[in-house]
């Protein structure tokens, strides 16, 4: 992994061993910003207060090898990326500014497909994950994670009864909470409607009386038009020596005509002539008959007018014109249908919600009976791990149980309180030693114990969720000792099967680690290339002296240093 001017970071490369990496340090070294480089090309949230001041970007490139038929491999090539023999190569860039940007196998992606690859590529846990493990609702999501298919199938279908619940619970509120509203809606809605059937309007009637109107009321002046036209045309009847057009053009086509034989041109023009003498023929006959047809009728005009007004009035209340009050009046009939079906809409949703409620009983009976199940075995599993990491008399159990609630499902013959998740309340118990009552792991553990329990959870969580790499950031907070020591051989044992990353200030864990990095600062505050070394032989006794007695040339520090190198070697 290469890191580029990334908070303390100005230039640094990353290499992690395929089993176990140990990454130390001075405190402000820059541990962190390795685990935030990891976060980054896993999708995490790009702060641009990250960025290094001075620098216009931080970018983050990763290069993981992965097997070809690997989910995230074939992930990846589905959204057109590129293997390189093998290795899938990604990079997060972060601006000054806030803007991100991410690669994967050399083509340009959105940020949520990192975190689509993340699920299948790494498990990481730090201190924030165990702060939030102590909450009980963390606790259920853990225990149901741990579970698997035996939650999630009924899990699912509880939510979505659940959901469905939910809504006929909000209608069938509606309804009844609102029923004065609704009886008024539907009487504005009948007397509208019955406003409208009293009219009878017809589609697009309202633009048809506008323009007949409009003829109507200029009758005269259109019939003295349409009479001067035909006579323009055809002729007047009381001036028949008058010159019209129809005449003229006779005239026009006979002169041609006499001559057309000496000149297909003249022919042509001659046939024009005869065309046009139809078409004004037509013109003036169609003129006669409007002239004929036209209803000067006063008694129809004010006909008109008054359908027109009483149009108007509707069209005042329920639309702009008479096709949009024909579109309220069919939207408003249903509206009504609804409304008026109250009494039988309740009926219905009173039976489904109970229908539902029934189903949800059922399911939360399974989920319930699923977890209490997994608990058991994920409880035996955790304390076995504490066995191992020096708590050996420790006992974890997880309690499952309910609140009573009047309005509830019923669970084991108990009317219980109920969520999106079922009946549950999930919490983790600890019993540090033989005689000692379980209490909850926030109040019954110390600091050392806290911190090895977490562990322990993770590491049964590794068993039921098969990621190629696990990454721990200071897990080991807190602990000292003999059950540091024990840690550290716990990781190892991990990294058999995994690659695992931690970030340690432990030198008993640091110890077990197949390759130890150190990160440091140069004077000026900074992490350069040369600031991420691997260490071997001299050199890492002399951080691992460091880390025990905070001086690396103490000779006590450096037999120690030696000692648990050598027990961590005779142990692998």
């Amino acid at each position: 992994m290469r890191i580029r001017s990334l908070g303390v970071i100005d230039d640094a490369v990353v290499e992690l061993s395929p089993g176990f990496t140990a990454v130390t340090g001075e405190t402000g070294a820059g541990k962190t910003m390795v685990v935030t480089s990891l976060g980054l090309l896993l999708g995490g949230r790009a702060d641009p207060a990250l960025v290094r001041i001075g620098a216009k970007a931080a970018v983050v490139e990763g290069r993981v090898v992965l097997r070809p038929d690997a989910a995230a491999a074939v992930r990846a090539e589905e959204a057109g990326a590129e293997l390189d023999d093998g290795a899938l190569l990604i990079s997060r860039t972060v601006s000054a500014e806030g803007r991100s940007r991410a690669h994967v196998g050399g083509r340009s992606v959105p940020v949520g497909l990192l975190s689509e690859l993340a699920d299948d590529l790494v498990a990481v846990h730090g201190q924030t994950d165990q702060q939030g493990l102590l909450r009980p609702a963390r606790q259920r999501q853990a225990l149901d994670r741990y579970a698997g298919d035996a939650v999630a199938v009924p899990l699912e279908k509880y939510a979505g009864a659940y959901r469905r619940l939910r809504a006929v619970a909000a209608e069938l509120d509606t309804i009844t909470t609102r029923a004065r509203e609704r009886a008024q809606e539907a009487d504005l809605l009948r007397f509208g409607l019955d406003e409208v059937a009293a009219v009878e309007p017809l589609p697009g009637e309202d633009a048809e009386l506008a323009a007949e109107a409009e003829r109507l009321g200029h009758a005269e002046a259109l019939a003295s038009a349409a009479q001067a036209a035909h006579a323009a045309l055809a002729g007047d009847v009381e001036d028949p020596e008058g010159v019209d057009a129809n005449t003229l053009v006779a005239g026009a086509h006979r002169a041609l005509e006499s001559v057309r034989a000496h000149d297909p041109v003249l022919g042509a023009l001659a046939d024009r002539i005869a065309e046009l003498g139809i078409l004004l023929g037509d013109v003036a006959g169609e003129l006669a008959g409007y002239a004929g047809d036209l209803d000067a009728d006063p008694l129809r005009l004010a006909a008109v007018e008054e359908r027109r007004a009483a149009l108007t009035q509707l069209t005042r209340k329920y639309g702009d014109s008479v096709d949009s009050v024909l579109e309220w009046a069919r939207t408003g009939s249903a509206r009504l249908l609804e409304l008026e079906g109250d009494d039988d809409r309740i009926g219905e949703l009173t039976a489904e919600r109970d229908a539902l409620l029934a189903e949800l009983s059922q399911l939360a009976q399974a989920l319930t009976d699923a977890r209490t199940e997994a608990a058991e075995r994920f409880a035996s599993a955790v304390t076995a791990e504490l066995a191992s990491l020096a708590m050996p008399h420790a006992r974890v159990t997880i309690e499952i149980r309910q609140t009573e609630a009047p309005d509830g499902v019923e669970v084991g013959g108990r009317t219980v309180a109920y969520g999106p998740t079922g009946a549950d309340e999930v919490e983790l118990l600890l019993a540090p030693h033989p005689g000692a009552q379980p209490r909850p792991i926030a109040k019954g553990a110390s600091g050392g114990e806290l911190s090895r329990v977490m562990l322990a959870v993770e590491v049964v969580f590794a068993g039921t969720t098969p990621v190629p790499t696990y990454l721990f950031d200071e897990v080991d907070a807190g602990v000292g000792g003999k059950a540091a020591v024990e840690i550290g051989r716990r990781l190892a044992k991990l990294a058999k099967s995994a690659q695992v990353v931690v970030v340690t200030h432990l030198p008993q864990v640091a110890a077990f680690a197949d390759r130890q990095l150190l990160v440091e600062k140069t004077v000026d505050g900074s992490v350069t290339r040369s600031g991420v070394t691997v260490l071997e032989g001299e050199d890492r006794i002399r951080e691992l002296s460091r880390m025990l007695a905070g001086q690396e040339d103490s000779q006590t520090a450096r037999a120690h240093a030696e000692e648990l190198l050598a027990a961590a070697r005779a142990d692998g």
